[in-house]
């Protein structure tokens, strides 16, 4: 029981003394590229999904 505590008490101090925690800028501009990135997937993902339906739909009416 003693080692939890100790592991708790350890990491806790590590959190407050030794981790550095990003700005708010920094926060904010890294949220920003994230969301761009994000929207540029998903984009490209739907640019993929039209075309591959548009393949898949001249290939399956071509059987008719």
């Amino acid at each position: 029981m003693d080692s939890i505590v100790l592991y708790i008490k350890e990491s806790y101090n590590e959190l407050l003394h030794k981790v550095t925690w990003p700005s708010f800028s920094d926060l904010l501009s890294s949220t920003t590229v994230v969301l761009i990135a994000s929207a540029i997937i998903a984009l490209l993902i739907l640019v993929m999904d039209v075309v591959w339906k548009g393949v898949l739909d001249s290939i399956y009416n071509v059987g008719i």
